[in-house]
């Protein structure tokens, strides 16, 4: 999964630098690694694999690399050729960073429910509750993750842009329009990219240097998102990801990310964490221009009456 150009797997002793100390000098490094500003050649699943393992910060899957193998679906080898691509001697090291924090509120309530839950003839009441809890412990791991200075240079990427659009297929077409809909409450000139299906092509021609692009895609990504949002980088329009993980292909293209956890045992990708985070961005923007707000809610209000849309 991991290895030089030539083949061979790589070693530690590519790297002049001591290894990350921290699992926020790890993610750190994890999102130069994705951008191709560092020089520590990891594959998209090796990437994959350790934005997972970041993730997993304080889990007891982490106590076992046979556990944690078996979590990300990997041979223990290959967390091992990971760990020392990185720079560490071994699993080890690598281990005591990512344990070095306590587990989280969040890490609790999934292995509860995990215990408590674990039978495929479960009442409903009790499939619902294990839902709802992982749904908390996601909450939970945004908030321990959160990046204050990423939040506000988004914060301000959208203020400051003249036109904004937002782009997300699927199940995050629904995410783009609820953060369209919550943006536009604010402020003028957002729209969705392909708005009415009138083309991605269309849309991205119509936004300039100045402008901004929001994408959204979490694991498994969509293609045509990471196409728009490389062909967005390359026109050379401002790019907001917001995605699940610090391996996510988008992180190449963007110049802030939003991170946003989602495991939970929905049959699809659970978007309860993605609708929160696009609230805590819409109230974000909001409170960076208040008058500019208030303002903008006035006008809503009486065109609502003017109209007589709401009883």
């Amino acid at each position: 999964m991991t290895g030089s150009a030539t083949g061979r797997p790589t070693t530690a002793a590519r790297h002049p630098s001591p290894p990350p100390d921290t699992a926020d000098e790890l993610r750190a490094l994890l999102l130069r690694i994705s951008r191709g500003e560092a020089d520590i050649p990891l594959g998209p699943k090796a990437r994959r694999a350790l934005g997972q393992m970041l993730d997993l910060q304080g889990d007891p899957a982490l106590i076992s690399i046979t556990t944690l193998g078996e979590r990300l679906g990997v041979n223990p080898s290959t967390i091992t050729r990971l760990a020392r691509a990185l720079g560490y001697p071994g699993f080890g090291a690598l281990q005591e960073v990512l344990l070095r924090s306590p587990m989280t509120p969040g890490a609790f309530y999934s292995q509860q429910a995990r215990r408590a839950l674990d039978s495929a003839d479960a009442p409903s009441q009790a499939n619902a509750t294990r839902l709802c809890r992982e749904s908390q412990a996601n909450t939970d791991r945004l908030i321990d993750a959160f990046d204050a200075r990423a939040f506000d240079e988004a914060v301000q990427m959208v203020v400051a842009a003249p036109r904004l659009s937002v782009y997300g297929i699927r199940q995050f077409h629904a995410f783009a329009s609820f953060l369209v809909y919550g943006l536009r409450l604010i402020r003028s000139d957002v729209s969705l990219l392909d708005s009415n299906a009138l083309g991605q092509a269309e849309g991205l021609a119509a936004l300039g240097g100045d402008d901004l692009l929001i994408v959204a895609s979490c694991n498994p990504y969509s293609t045509p998102v990471i196409r728009v949002a490389r062909a967005a980088a390359e026109k050379g329009v401002r790019l907001l990801a917001i995605t699940d993980m610090a391996s996510s292909p988008l992180l190449r293209y963007a110049d802030v990310a939003l991170f946003a956890p989602h495991q939970t045992s929905f049959i699809s990708n659970s978007m309860s964490t993605f609708i929160l985070a696009a609230e805590c961005l819409i109230n974000g923007c909001a409170a960076a221009r208040p008058e500019a707000t208030r303002q903008a809610l006035e006008e809503r209000d009486r065109m609502i009456r003017a109209l007589d849309i709401e009883t």
